[in-house]
C-alpha cells in the first residue's frame, strides 16, 4: 500500500547519496544494463493501485485520458527495442500528459553494490549519480528495502537545486519478488497520478526484463561456448567492420587463421574431451597474447582466427610467430606442448578488398603451411605473399578450399581460377606458359577422364607443328593455344560434361558453346592472349564445313586450329571414357585416316599418322 505524504528533512552523510554529486551526462543507454536476472518467468510483482475510474479530473490538466495513456504505453513497449529510446518516450509522455517535472531510472549493480541513476528533467537536462546500497538513510534505499512505493513532498535528497521543491514518487520494480530497478517520477499532483506511474513503471520493468534477456541472448550468439571467443558469425561481422574502417582510414587489416594439427588423432587416442581441452588451451593462449584492439574468434572446428588491426603482412607474421611460440610453451596433460599448429595470413587490401576472397586466401595459406610442415618444432607460417599461386601445392590447396566453399558461397572453382588468371602479373613468356599450363590442368582435373587432356593435346600439336617445319614462334603459339583449347568448358554444366551416355541435341548445342565461351571469358580480356583466339575458337571446325561455331571449311580454317583439331581427336580416341576403353594407336590412326579430307586436313592427318607411333601411346 502507499505511504502517506510526508515532509522529509535529511542530514547528508559523507558516504551517502550527496557524496556523489549529480553530473550532466548522456541519456541512459542500453550498454549500461548491469542488473542480472537469475529467475524469470511468472510476471511482475508490484504494489497494486487499481484505477477507480476511467477518467480522472485534475485541476491543472483537466480530464486525463486513461485509454489514450494506456495505448501510448503499449505503443512504446511494442515499437521500441532500444531501452534508451523507450525511456525517452516514457519521459516525453509524462511531461506532455502529466506535466511531469522529471523522470529517472536506477539500475542495480550487484557487482559494485550501487544503484546507477540517470535523471532527465522537463528541460531535457540529464544528471547521473550513484546510490550506495548500504546507505540506509537514503530515500531510494528505503523504498527498495520496503518494497513499496514511497511518495515524498520534495526532492531535496537529490541535491539538484532546481528540483528541490518538486514532489516525487519512488517506485521499486520487481520480477519474481526481486527488485531489479527503481523509477523516480515527479509532478505537483504525483499522489493523484500514482496509479498511472505505477502502470508505466510495471511496463518499464517488463521492457527492462526483455532488454536484459535480449542482451544475454545476443551475447550468447556472439560467444562460442567452448572457447569463450567470438563465434564464426560474429567474426564475419567484425571483419567487415574492420575492413570498412581500414578502407576509410587508408590502413591495413590482417587475418590470421590457426589450424590445430593432429586433432583427429588426439580425439581417437584420448577422447573428444581431451580434444576440446586442447582447443580451449590454444584459444585461451591466443586471446591472452593478442593486443587489446585485436579480435580472436573460433573460426570453426579446430581453427582459431584473429583480426589484427593496422598490421601489414610482415607485422602479422611477426605476431603469428610470437603466438606460436607462446603456444609451444603450453603443456596439456597426455599431449605435451601445443606446437603443432598451421598458420595462414591474408591482408586487406594488399591481397584482396573482398572479405570472402580474403578469407579464401587465408585458408589457402593455412593449407600451404600444413603441407610445408615444421621448422624447429613449429609450423612454418605462410602468408599469401609467400607463395606462387600457380605452384602445385598452392593450386591444390586452393582447389581444396574452393571445393569446401562452393556449397557455402556458391563460388565456382573454375571461375575463381579464371579471375586469378586475369589478375596475374605475367612477367615473361615462360611465366605465361607455366600459368596457362596450371590453369588448363586445373580445369582438366575436375573430370578424371579428361585429366592431362590439355597438356597431351599441346604435346601432340607441338610435335605436328614441328613435323611440318613451322617457325618456332608459331610452335610456341600453338603450344599455348592447344593448352587453352578447351578452357571454355568452364561455362558448361558438369552434368553435361560428365554424361556417360550419348548427348541429346540440346546438350550437344550446349557443348558447342565452349569455343566461344573460352574466347570471350579468357582470351579477349587478356591482350597477351589475343593471338590465340583463332586456335581456341576454330578447333572444332571441319574441313567439309560442317563444324562449329562458324561453319568454316577447307583453308578458311586457320592452320593452327587444324593442327589442334587432329591432336584433340587423337587424344580423345586413345583415352578411356566412361562408355568405352581407350583405342589402340593403330585404331585411332585408322579413324583419322577415314576422316581425312572430310573432317580434317588430309595432308596434316598424313603427317600426324607418321609421327603417332613415336608419341606416348595411351594415357
Amino acid at each position: 500500500m502507499q505511504k502517506s505524504k510526508k515532509s522529509i528533512n535529511i542530514n547528508i552523510k559523507e558516504n551517502n547519496l550527496s557524496s556523489q554529486s549529480p553530473m550532466a551526462t548522456n541519456p541512459i543507454d542500453k550498454s549500461g544494463l548491469v542488473a542480472k536476472i537469475n529467475i524469470l518467468g511468472s510476471g511482475m510483482n508490484s504494489v497494486k493501485a487499481p484505477f477507480s475510474t476511467l477518467h480522472h479530473t485534475d485541476k491543472s490538466l483537466g480530464v486525463i485520458d486513461y485509454a489514450g495513456f494506456i495505448k501510448q504505453i503499449t505503443e512504446i513497449i511494442t515499437e521500441h527495442n532500444d531501452l534508451r529510446e523507450s525511456l525517452n518516450e516514457f519521459h516525453n509522455m509524462f511531461v506532455n500528459r502529466l506535466n511531469c517535472t522529471y523522470t529517472a531510472l536506477g539500475l542495480i549493480s550487484e557487482q559494485s553494490n550501487t544503484i546507477n541513476v540517470k535523471l532527465l528533467d522537463k528541460n531535457s537536462s540529464v544528471y547521473s549519480f550513484k546510490v550506495f546500497m548500504n546507505d540506509k538513510n537514503n530515500e531510494i534505499i528505503k523504498a527498495l528495502d520496503s518494497g513499496e512505493i514511497s511518495i515524498l513532498n520534495n526532492s531535496a535528497f537529490l541535491q539538484v537545486p532546481s528540483l528541490t521543491n518538486a514532489p516525487c514518487a519512488i517506485i521499486p520494480i520487481k520480477v519474481q519478488g526481486r527488485t531489479i530497478c527503481v523509477t523516480l517520477v515527479s509532478d505537483y499532483n504525483v499522489q493523484n497520478h500514482i496509479s498511472l506511474y505505477q502502470l508505466a513503471a510495471t511496463n518499464l520493468g517488463l521492457l527492462f526484463q526483455n532488454s536484459t534477456l535480449y542482451e544475454k541472448v545476443a551475447q550468447s550468439s556472439y560467444t562460442d561456448s567452448l572457447t569463450n571467443l567470438y563465434t564464426h558469425r560474429r567474426f564475419h561481422e567484425l571483419l567487415s567492420q574492420e575492413m570498412e574502417y581500414a578502407e576509410a582510414n587508408k590502413t591495413k587489416v590482417s587475418v590470421l587463421i590457426f589450424d590445430i594439427n593432429n586433432m583427429g588423432q588426439i580425439n581417437r587416442d584420448f577422447g573428444h574431451s581431451k580434444g576440446d581441452e586442447v582447443i580451449k588451451v590454444v584459444a585461451g593462449k591466443i586471446n591472452e597474447n593478442i593486443k587489446k584492439q585485436d579480435i580472436a574468434a573460433r573460426y570453426g572446428g579446430d581453427k582459431i582466427s584473429v583480426i589484427l588491426r593496422n598490421m601489414n603482412s610482415e607485422e602479422a607474421k611477426y605476431m603469428a610467430e610470437y603466438l606460436t611460440y607462446s603456444l609451444s610453451c603450453c603443456l596439456v596433460d597426455d599431449i605435451g606442448p601445443v606446437n603443432k599448429v598451421s598458420v595462414g595470413i591474408a591482408t586487406f587490401p594488399d591481397d584482396s578488398r573482398d572479405k570472402e576472397k580474403l578469407l579464401i586466401l587465408a585458408e589457402q595459406a593455412v593449407l600451404v603451411s600444413k603441407t610445408k610442415g615444421y621448422t624447429n618444432g613449429r609450423s612454418i607460417i605462410v602468408s599469401t605473399q609467400d607463395y606462387d599461386f600457380w605452384d602445385d601445392t598452392a593450386l591444390n590447396s586452393f582447389a581444396v578450399v574452393m571445393a569446401k566453399r562452393h556449397s557455402q558461397l556458391g563460388i565456382n572453382f573454375e571461375e575463381a581460377l579464371v579471375e586469378q588468371f586475369q589478375n596475374e602479373n605475367i612477367l615473361s613468356q615462360n611465366h605465361l606458359i607455366e600459368v596457362v599450363t596450371s590453369l588448363a590442368s586445373a580445369i582438366d582435373a575436375k573430370d578424371e577422364y579428361t585429366k592431362d587432356h590439355s597438356s597431351s593435346v599441346s604435346r601432340y600439336s607441338v610435335a605436328l607443328a614441328r613435323a611440318i617445319n613451322l617457325p618456332e614462334k608459331e610452335v610456341e603459339r600453338i603450344k599455348l593455344g592447344s593448352l587453352l583449347h578447351d578452357i571454355g568448358k568452364i561455362g558448361i554444366p558438369e552434368d553435361v560434361l560428365r554424361k556417360p551416355d550419348k548427348l541429346t541435341d540440346e546438350e550437344f548445342k550446349i557443348i558447342q558453346q565452349h569455343p566461344t565461351i573460352g574466347v570471350q571469358k579468357i582470351l579477349e580480356p587478356n591482350p597477351l592472349l589475343h593471338d590465340l583466339i583463332p586456335i581456341v575458337k576454330y578447333h572444332h571446325e571441319q574441313w567439309c564445313g560442317k563444324g562449329y561455331p562458324c561453319g568454316l571449311k577447307g583453308e578458311e580454317i586457320p592452320l593452327a586450329a587444324r593442327i589442334v583439331a587432329i591432336a584433340d581427336t587423337y587424344h580423345a580416341l586413345i583415352s578411356d571414357r566412361p562408355y568405352r576403353k581407350g583405342m589402340s594407336v593403330e585404331k585411332a590412326c585408322s579413324i583419322l585416316e577415314e576422316g581425312a579430307d572430310v573432317q580434317w586436313d588430309k595432308e596434316l592427318v598424313r603427317q600426324f599418322i607418321a609421327l603417332a607411333p613415336s608419341l606416348a601411346t595411351k594415357i
